[in-house]
Parts: structure tokens; sequence; C-alpha cells
């Protein structure tokens, strides 16, 4: 049983001979130029977040003075090793679970790859996976088929909500694995994770949740999801990135192997040198969400409505998605008649997204808004807005002033 994260705290002190010592403030040629994003209005929170101001100083000792790998055994490396142990049993109680069911990763998308490519030496060959995962999960599944595995995609309904009834019958024998997201990073959906695994369980397969755009959004606690593998990422939350995790509960441990070789550390599931300053930058990222998850819930969520109340006033304008179980940041809108790579490009200093994956030559719909139902041109014509901790009102009236304005030019010009 690890130590309560309070009680690490209290015990942790840095000696004297760590700390990161003052430095005089250098005026450089171009410090007079304005090289800030001040200009910009950001709605692409899912996409990635600044790093919390107070994050950065619980990493900075750990980029200076203290940088001593972990894994040494000189007295040096043990007082690092204390700082990263504390973390990671941080973050394991904030996911209510304890640190030895934690393997650090550089993202959510290696601790997929970890969750999914373990399982190659498994008898059963077997995995299903919902249509509208993330990209991570479905090209890992694809590789998977390369190595004599059997695929199974579920569809959902047009709220992007799986068939669990269908899920109980895809399910068989030999089902190794159930991926299910817990929310859809482009609609902000949250999926029924608990019902999916409780279903996943009655044929003794694994389930994994990719947690990436829940964990430091909502509560999330891994034995009340019923869930075997939980995968997330630090640069969701106000963390650093490259810095990411994986849960392993104890079924799955039976079962998974690792993919990546090294010295041995993090008890042979991951080899090579943590990263350090990540990981102490996760764990201070997490605390502070959580510390603060009912207040931005209440004001990011009240600025989300007041800005998907003013896009769905355009003619013709709809939501994909839910409008029930998702999260408060997201909403995903289509503006027919207009193009989505249009809108982006004509919004310029205010950052939105598109479920598109675009390029100079061909533009693609969303694979999330395709398994919906949604007709081609309608997914080419949605656009994702995410909030978070610093936007503010102003913003969204500028945003909604500038969309419904683009629009109507897109649609007189088209």
């Amino acid at each position: 049983m690890y130590r309560s994260v309070s009680l690490l705290r209290s015990n942790y002190r840095q000696p004297a001979w760590m700390a990161v010592p003052q430095q005089k403030s250098v005026k450089r040629p171009d410090d007079d130029m304005d090289n800030s994003n001040s200009n910009f209005i950001y709605l692409d929170y899912n996409a990635t977040t600044p790093v919390d101001e107070r994050v950065l100083q619980e990493m900075l000792p750990f980029f200076g003075s203290s940088y001593a790998n972990p894994s040494g055994a000189h007295l040096f490396s043990l007082t690092v090793q204390d700082a990263v142990e504390q973390a990671t049993a941080e973050i394991a109680y904030a996911l209510g679970t304890h640190a030895g069911n934690i393997v650090h990763t550089s993202g959510a998308t290696e601790a997929i790859n970890l969750a999914i490519q373990g399982l190659q030496f498994s008898p059963r060959k077997h995995i299903v996976s919902i249509a509208t995962e993330h990209k991570a999960v479905l090209e890992t599944c694809a590789f998977m088929e390369l190595l004599g595995f059997e695929i199974s995609y579920l569809a959902v309904d047009e709220q992007g909500i799986p068939d669990l009834a269908l899920l109980a019958e895809t399910i068989r024998e030999d089902t190794a694995l159930v991926c299910s997201m817990l929310v859809n990073n482009e609609t902000g959906l949250i999926l029924p994770i608990r019902e999916i695994a409780e279903i996943a369980h009655r044929q003794q397969a694994l389930v994994l949740c990719d947690a990436t755009q829940a964990v430091g959004k909502m509560p999330v606690h891994t034995g009340e999801l019923g869930v075997d593998l939980l995968a997330f990422s630090a640069h969701k939350f106000y963390g650093p990135k490259g810095a990411g995790g994986l849960f392993i509960g104890e079924q799955a441990k039976n079962v998974l192997s690792p993919i990546m070789q090294g010295g041995g550390q993090q008890q042979g599931w991951r080899g090579g040198t943590l990263n350090t300053t990540g990981i102490i930058g996760m764990a201070a990222a997490l605390r502070i969400a959580q510390k603060e998850l009912n207040a931005e819930q209440q004001k990011i969520g009240r600025l989300r409505d007041l800005l998907e109340n003013e896009l769905l006033s355009i003619d013709g304008a709809f939501r994909n998605g839910s409008s029930i179980h998702r999260l408060y940041n997201t909403t995903n809108i289509c503006f027919p008649g207009a193009l989505s790579e249009q809108l982006i490009m004509g919004l310029g200093t205010i950052s939105v997204a598109s479920g598109s994956a675009c390029s100079a030559l061909t533009s693609r719909p969303s694979h999330v808004l395709k398994a919906m139902g949604r007709a081609d041109l309608d997914a080419l014509s949605s656009i994702r807005f995410s909030l978070g901790r610093s936007t503010t009102e102003a913003e969204i009236d500028q945003t909604a002033r500038r969309v419904k304005q683009l629009v109507q030019k897109l649609r007189n010009t088209n």
C-alpha cells in the first residue's frame, strides 16, 4: 500500500544544495518585439493546452540543479527518485489506484500502443474497437491485423453512442480486448465505459479506456470505471508535452508484454530513462486540475453554452453529437454551405479545429462524423470548438460574431 500524497509531500524536503540559483534577467535584442500570442483566440484545447505557470515552477528545479538520473544508486539520484515516486503516487491516487499500476510513457499514443501491441502473445486473437476511437487506437489495431489478429469495429448511432447489445453479440470467447474512449475528442461525448466494461468482463476480455480527453477534466477512477487499462496524457490538462501514462490493472499484467526493452526501468514495463521533469509536471497539473475542477466546469461550461447558442442561431447550423452526455468544454457544429477548411483559414487568429485530415491535395471527412452517419459534405463543414482555462467571455463574443460573418460570406461566395 502506498503512502498518502499529503504524507509524501510533508516528508520530502529538497536539500539546500539542490535549490535553483537566482538568475539575472538578460535583455535580448528582440525583447521589444511583440512575440506573444496575445492576439490569438485559442479554442483548440482538446488538441493541447498551455503549461500552467504553477506547473512550470514545480518542474524548473528538475531541469536545472536536480538533474540526476532517478535510476542511479547514489544519494543525488535517490533524492530525485524520491520526488518521482511521490509524483507517481500522486497521479495514481488521483486515478484511484496505486503507484505500482502506473507506467510512465511519452504520452497517450505510446500508452495505447503498449496496451494493444502488448497483447501480441495473447492466445486470444480478437479485438473489438468502437468505430469512433482516436487514430492512435485504430491504427494500432490495424497493425495488429498484420500479426494475425481479427478486429471488429463497433458501429455507433447518430450521437456517437455504441449499441451495447451489439457489443455483447460481437464479443467472443477469443476476444482479448475491447477498446473504448471515455470522452470523444471531436464531439465531447462521454461514453458508457462502465457498462462496456461489465459486458466485456463477462467473456473475460480486457478493456482499454482511452481517457486522454477525460483525465483532468472530470473525475476518473479506474476502479469505478471497471477498466483494465487506461491511457492519459499530461498536455491535455495543462501539463508538459511528452509525458503520459498507462494504468495497468492486475488482470492485464497477466497477459500484457512490454514492447520497449531497455534497462529494466518501471518493473520492466518500459525501458529507458524516466522523464523526470515530465512526471513532476504531470503530477502537479493533475493536482491543480482536480482542485479547480468544479469551478472550471461551471465557468467553461457556461461559456461553451453561450458560444454554442450563438452559433446554432446561424441558419441551418446544427450540433454534431449529444447535447447531454458530453464534456462541458466541447461543441462540434456543422455549418452547411461553408467548408471547415475555409472557415479555419478565414478565422485567422481564432484557433479552432475540424475533424478532417487536410493536406494541400485532399480533404477527408472526419471518420468520427462519418461513423455517426454524417454525409461527406456535412462532415467537411463541421468545426470543433474546445474551450479551456483561459477562455474569456469577450473571446466567445468575438468568435461568435466572426464565425457568423464568415459563414455568410462563404455561403454567398460558394
